[in-house]
């Protein structure tokens, strides 16, 4: 049974609390003229959109870089006489299936800290540090396997993308694993006023959304490097 982390309450609108109460002191249901605290909800809000802001700007620029690497695989594909394909390492499926599952525990997650279910919250986030730790961990073996083979960086102009590809989104996801363990170091804190609940839902949101990206970032690079011709 899901337990209520202390200080952790759903966030509703204009400042209200459950009942209909308001959560700001002196407020009185959802009118807030003339109790010193007039438009507090809405600037707690606006100073949380900075983050969801500031996270698509830095997709804008990791799908820009992406884009341009594409464009070089591809011509470099058409255009070459000693491109041979690499076989897929097996393992790679594995990889997949643990992004998308990581993905799908984080969205569990987040809606759990909307519901201020707190104790499960700290559980589905911790599965989804753990899925994505070892989603790094299959792609080093798959490095590993492919090594095995003969296959090395400059082997020829595929392998040399496939290091090159996968190694960049690599550093992404590590990125993505930072904002996850800060997440859990967090949410051992009890949240002591209507600020720091609306910042820590803006903050959830927008890591939330980066690790989504790096899935389907994911999924778009296996299909361009084993089944794109």
């Amino acid at each position: 049974m899901a337990t209520t982390v202390t200080g952790t309450k759903p966030i509703t609108k204009k400042g209200m609390g459950p009942g209909g109460r308001s959560r700001f002191p002196g407020g009185n249901g959802g009118s807030r003229k003339g109790n010193g605290h007039e438009g507090d909800f809405s600037q707690f809000e606006k100073s949380a959109n900075r983050y969801r802001i500031g996270m698509w700007v830095g997709l804008a620029s990791i799908l820009m870089m992406f884009t341009a690497l594409t464009s070089a695989y591809i011509v470099r594909a058409a255009s070459s006489s000693d491109w041979h394909p690499i076989a897929m390492p097996q393992i790679l499926l594995l990889s997949t299936v643990l992004i998308i599952a990581s993905s799908g525990t984080l969205e569990v997650a987040r809606r759990r800290l909307k519901s201020a279910f707190g104790g499960s919250y700290n559980f589905w986030l911790l599965l989804t540090t753990a899925l994505g730790a070892a989603f790094l961990c299959s792609q080093l073996l798959a490095w590993r396997q492919l090594v095995r083979q003969g296959v090395y960086v400059a082997s020829n102009p595929h392998s040399s993308f496939f290091y090159l590809l996968t190694a960049t989104h690599g550093v992404h996801l590590i990125g993505g694993l930072i904002a996850l363990i800060y997440l859990l170091f967090r949410a051992r804190r009890a949240a002591r006023d209507e600020q720091t609940l609306v910042k820590r839902h803006a903050v959830a949101d927008a890591v939330t959304l980066y690790w989504h990206f790096m899935d389907g970032l994911w999924i778009y690079l296996f299909v361009l490097l084993f089944f794109w011709r």
